[in-house]
């Protein structure tokens, strides 16, 4: 990693920039998306969430929420967004190796499948899987779980605080 920026917990005091990045990154259409309604059935995990500081600076956040794939438990990931200006200096994928690096449950995200595949992301059949919205079976996406576990998994994607 860089050694100008530096990952740290996510705090309290980050929400105002965590939410006006993604606003800028993700636009108001952020909010019909599968994803976030997920998110906004409960908290992402703060213990699970971080943000990249280039010196006193935040440049980008990565964060996690706890879900149920049917009674299997799993995170999603994201938002995952960089500041515009900022991209390709190595912070969101190093964010993606830190939470991957903490978690030892299947984690589900809906994105590019070049970007994440490296990071051992796999197309995951949305056939078996219900997610609340609408979500492009392209970009549903699936790490840490076996082929077998892959193709056993189904149910109701929710938050796990539910």
């Amino acid at each position: 990693m860089n050694a100008l920026f530096q990952i740290a917990p996510e705090t309290p005091a980050d929400t105002p920039f965590i939410e006006a990045l993604h606003a800028d990154a993700f636009g108001p259409g952020r909010y019909t998306r599968a994803a976030f309604r997920l998110r906004e059935q409960g908290a992402h995990s703060m213990d699970h969430s971080f943000v990249v500081r280039d010196g006193m600076h935040m440049r980008a956040t990565i964060r996690m929420t706890p879900i149920l794939i049917g009674d299997t438990k799993a995170w999603l990931l994201g938002p995952l967004a960089v500041m515009p200006g900022f991209a390709g200096q190595g912070m969101g994928k190093a964010l993606l190796r830190h939470v991957l690096e903490l978690v030892n449950q299947p984690v589900l995200l809906v994105g590019d499948p070049p970007y994440y595949g490296p990071f051992g992301f796999e197309r995951i059949s949305s056939t078996n899987i219900v997610m609340p919205g609408p979500v492009d079976p392209k970009r549903l996406l699936i790490a840490k779980l076996g082929i077998e576990e892959r193709a056993a998994l189904k149910g109701v994607v929710r938050h796990a605080n539910l």
